[in-house]
């Protein structure tokens, strides 16, 4: 059917476009949507500012807010443990843009992200336009993905520790029957049998505590995986089994459960304790090894049936191609406010869906970047589950108010805003007040001194 056809025999928003035809296109489109409600005049949007506040989460992490020439502004957040600069230098980048181009701006700021928390900023920004745009044009984040597959995402949340199996039992129950979730992930790692007599091998080199994540750089946190030559006997993977053993007692087999945070050892060890556990049908063995050690990847995957599972630290689709490309692992595992954002996270599931691998994804942040997590996972088909990593935090959920009343979460499920524009929530600016960090009680002040660009940024020559 030709242009002209079309337009005198459809209908759009009930009414016809029949008996406009001495108008132009864009005239007769403008006038059959014309009762569409917007927030704005989105094509004279521009940004003027962007300020931020940082919240005691996961130690601490920075919501970030771009405000517009219309008084609307978007909400996003540098991921935790990252530094709001990563975000601020980007400021002088985007100052007059119109928020709506998100695509453009993405491109335009990107080369300043780089893996894990480095990507923290660009993925903000992002993650800001959306909430922006979403206004702007009023229609929730999924819709300017391409619409939704679902109108609740399923979570996964970490199994409770306790000091007793019974303790445990019953924290568990609560997760389970109580709070509802259906898909469970459990810490198993060689710091819980570093102090077991004949469990390691070479873990007295490294220290007492086998520390992961704090250390200078040549410490064991900061000795990659195959470069510790940490081994784990025989009575060590006795002991680890025995813990996966506990769990799956108290869960049954009804319920998916992963695992995490085994520690720094290399793919010999890492194939080994996969096969010690291929009993217990686990849901994913997540990063044994660095995600960059694509053909380490391979040779695990290949020798386990359990499947493995990476991603949380890496940078834009580009990054994701070898693992996916190769089948190097079963499941990718982003985190949106590294991966590069909504638009790139759904580009990276649709590339891993087309090659018949699934997405779960990774999430440790506030409100703010679990409704972005909220708005992709809904847009994407092979989405599995979306982690939420501060179920026992009481305040967490009340960093933010839903902007339709919804609940932002029901019995394990997050609930997908259907109508309401952007990422369908705002800041609860008293609550957020309370939970600012220690070294940085600023809520939101003027950036003027991240206005000035002065650098010429193009790559090529």
């Amino acid at each position: 059917m030709d242009k002209r056809s079309f337009l005198k025999n459809a209908a759009l928003g009930g009414l016809a476009f029949s008996g406009l035809d001495r108008f132009s296109f864009e005239d007769r489109l403008a006038h059959t949507t014309r009762n569409v409600r917007r927030a704005s005049a989105p094509s004279d949007l521009k940004i003027t500012d962007m300020r931020y506040a940082v919240v005691q989460n996961v130690g601490r992490t920075a919501i970030l807010r771009i405000d517009t020439n219309q008084g609307i502004y978007g909400l996003g957040e540098v991921r935790d443990g990252a530094d709001e600069r990563y975000a601020l230098m980007l400021k002088s980048r985007i100052l007059g843009q119109n928020p709506c181009n998100v695509e453009m701006i993405f491109k335009m700021i990107r080369q300043f992200g780089g893996p894990s928390r480095q990507a923290g900023g660009v993925c903000g920004v992002e993650m800001a336009l959306w909430d922006l745009c979403g206004k702007a044009y009023n229609v929730p984040a999924w819709q300017l993905l391409g619409g939704r597959y679902r109108d609740k995402i399923r979570l996964y949340a970490d199994t409770p520790e306790a000091k007793s199996p019974e303790e445990q039992r019953k924290l568990i129950r609560y997760r389970l029957e109580e709070q509802g979730y259906t898909w469970l992930k459990m810490d198993l790692g060689i710091g819980e049998i570093k102090d077991i007599p004949g469990a390691l091998v070479n873990a007295d080199f490294w220290g007492p505590t086998l520390n992961q994540w704090q250390g200078d750089y040549m410490s064991y946190a900061n000795a990659e995986h195959p470069f510790t030559q940490i081994q784990i006997t025989d009575k060590g993977f006795e002991e680890l089994t025995k813990i996966v053993d506990n769990v799956r007692s108290m869960v049954g087999y009804t319920i998916p459960l992963s695992t995490d945070h085994y520690g720094h050892f290399d793919l010999n060890n890492g194939i080994r304790l996969g096969r010690a556990l291929e009993k217990y049908r686990l849901a994913w063995l997540e990063d044994i090894v660095s995600w960059e050690r694509t053909d380490q990847w391979k040779t695990i995957t290949d020798a386990l049936e359990t499947p493995t599972l990476t991603g949380e630290d890496i940078y834009l689709l580009k990054n994701f191609k070898p693992l996916i490309d190769n089948h190097a692992v079963d499941i990718i595992h982003p985190d949106l406010v590294s991966s590069g954002g909504l638009l790139e996270t759904k580009h990276i599931g649709d590339y891993a869906e087309e090659h018949g691998i699934a997405m779960a994804m990774h999430q440790a942040g506030t409100p703010v970047s679990f409704m972005a997590n909220v708005h992709c996972a809904a847009a994407t088909q092979n989405f599995l589950a979306l982690e939420h990593h501060s179920i026992d935090v009481p305040w967490w959920e009340n960093l933010v108010k839903t902007t339709d009343g919804r609940a932002l979460i029901t019995k394990g499920f997050a609930n997908v805003p259907l109508t309401a524009p952007g990422l369908g929530i705002e800041l609860n600016d008293d609550e957020v007040r309370k939970h600012l960090t220690a070294r940085d009680k600023s809520y939101f002040a003027p950036t003027p001194e991240w206005n000035d660009l002065r650098s010429h940024d193009r790559v090529f020559s």
